[in-house]
C-alpha cells in the first residue's frame, strides 16, 4: 500500500510539473470551458493599447509558476496573476491591503476598481486585469513595449524572455489551447528507451544524465514534441548538434546529438508537435563537427523555470505517454 501512494504522488507531482493528459472526454469539456472564459476576460480588458496575448501570456506564466512553487497560492480560477501588495497599494501605504482607489492614488498604488463597485480588491480578478492591463498600456502595444513593461514588472530577464515566448505563441497560434504534444521520433520508425534520469554518463565527466536517451539508427527523424519557440539552435560541445525550444508551460526542450538539422529551421522560428527538427546522430563531445563517439541516439530533456531559478526534471514518464498516444 504504502508503495502504491508514492506511485500516486510521483505522478501528481509530474502533472503538475508538465502537463500530462490522461482525460476524459468530461474532463476536456471542463478545460475547454475554462479556457472560454479565460479568453472571454482577456478579450474584455484589451485595447488597442493592450492586445489580449499580452494579459494571456501573464496570466499563464504566472499559473505555470503558481502550479511548482509551494511559496504562492495553487491557482483557483480563471485568472492567476498576483500583483505585489507594493505594486497594488503603494510602497509608503501603512496598509498593504487597502482597497480603497482614493487611498491607494494618494500613496503610489497602481490599483483600480475593474468591476464598478467602488472598490479595488486584489482578489477580485476584474480589479487585477484592469490593473495590469493599465500598466501595460502606459508602455504600448509593440513587443518592444510590451517587453519594457514586463522588465518593470517583474525585473527579471528570464521571466521577461518567457512571457514574451507565450505572447508570440499565442499571437500567431490565434488561441490559448496549446497543450497537446508528440514523441520525439515519429510513428513507423524503430527506436528503443529506458529511463535513464540520473544515471553517469559515458561521456561528458562526472555529471549525471539530466534526461532520456532515445536510441535509433542514423538519419531518423526527430520532431518537436510541443508547440514552442526555438530558443538555441547550433553546436554545443556536449550536446554537438542540439536545437532547444521553449513552451507555452515555462518548459524548455532540449534535443541533442542530431546529425544535421531539417533545412530552413532557424532560431526564433515557432514550431507545433511534430515538426521536423533534425535527425538522429551522433554529434557531441568535442568541437565542432565531432561525432561517432558513441551509438547514434536523441538526448532528449526537459527543465521548468519557476519564475526564479530552472531546474531538469526526468521526461521519461511524459516520453511514455507521448509514445502510448501515438
Amino acid at each position: 500500500m504504502r508503495i502504491h501512494y508514492k506511485i500516486v504522488a510521483f505522478c501528481v507531482l509530474i502533472s503538475l510539473i508538465y502537463p500530462i493528459h490522461f482525460a476524459s472526454a468530461s474532463d476536456r469539456q471542463t478545460e475547454e470551458s475554462i479556457d472560454a472564459k479565460r479568453m472571454e476576460h482577456y478579450l474584455r480588458f484589451s485595447n488597442e493599447l493592450v492586445p489580449w496575448y499580452h494579459l494571456a501570456a501573464i496570466d499563464q506564466f504566472e499559473r505555470n509558476i503558481r502550479q511548482v512553487r509551494s511559496d504562492l497560492p495553487k491557482p483557483d480560477g480563471p485568472i492567476s496573476i498576483i500583483i505585489p501588495p507594493h505594486y497594488w497599494s503603494g510602497l509608503l501605504n501603512p496598509n498593504p491591503t487597502d482597497t480603497e482607489p482614493d487611498a491607494i492614488a494618494f500613496f503610489g498604488g497602481n490599483a483600480l476598481d475593474g468591476n464598478g463597485d467602488g472598490i479595488a480588491d486584489s482578489n477580485e480578478l476584474e480589479d487585477i486585469l484592469l490593473t495590469m492591463s493599465s500598466h501595460l498600456s502606459y508602455y504600448g502595444p509593440a513587443e518592444e513595449d510590451f517587453k519594457a513593461a514586463l522588465w518593470h514588472y517583474y525585473k527579471r530577464e528570464q521571466t521577461v524572455n518567457q512571457i514574451m515566448t507565450i505572447a508570440k505563441l499565442y499571437k500567431h497560434f490565434e488561441t490559448i489551447e496549446l497543450d497537446d504534444h508528440v514523441f520525439p521520433v515519429p510513428k513507423g520508425y524503430h527506436y528503443s528507451y529506458r529511463g535513464t534520469w540520473g544515471s553517469s554518463r559515458g561521456w561528458g565527466g562526472r555529471r549525471i544524465h539530466e534526461g532520456t536517451d532515445i536510441f535509433a539508427g542514423y538519419g531518423v527523424p526527430v520532431v518537436a514534441t510541443s508547440y514552442g519557440v526555438i530558443e538555441v539552435m547550433g553546436w554545443n560541445q556536449f550536446g554537438g548538434w542540439r536545437i532547444g525550444i521553449r513552451d507555452n508551460h515555462n518548459t524548455y526542450h532540449y534535443f541533442a546529438h542530431l546529425a544535421y538539422f531539417d533545412k530552413g529551421i532557424k532560431e526564433g522560428d515557432i514550431v507545433k508537435p511534430g515538426t521536423l527538427l533534425g535527425y538522429v546522430g551522433s554529434s557531441g563531445y568535442g568541437k565542432e563537427g565531432t561525432s561517432g563517439k558513441f551509438p547514434p541516439h536523441l538526448h532528449y530533456g526537459v527543465y521548468k523555470y519557476n519564475g526564479k531559478t530552472e531546474w531538469a526534471f526526468d521526461p521519461y514518464p511524459a516520453l511514455m505517454n507521448w509514445e502510448r498516444q501515438k
